[in-house]
């Protein structure tokens, strides 16, 4: 079975919201650690969190990272 018929299926019509849905996730994680600058932790460790660990990275950067003040 080659690359293209494997690609033919998969249930994109599943797959692209998660795919939405991590991107916009990642994107406020990132903008919001941009803006606020105080975590708890690095900020480094942050970056590296929300990027390399999907959809749960950018939720525990919200849960966790955020100092509230």
């Amino acid at each position: 079975m080659s690359i293209t018929e494997q690609l033919a299926e998969i249930p994109w019509g599943l797959i692209w919201p998660l795919i939405a849905i991590q991107l916009v996730l990642m994107t406020a994680a990132l903008i919001d650690l941009n803006r606020k600058r105080s975590t708890n932790g690095p900020v480094i460790l942050w970056v590296f969190i929300i990027i390399f660990i999907n959809t749960i990275g950018p939720v525990l950067y919200f849960t966790v990272g955020r100092r509230h003040s």
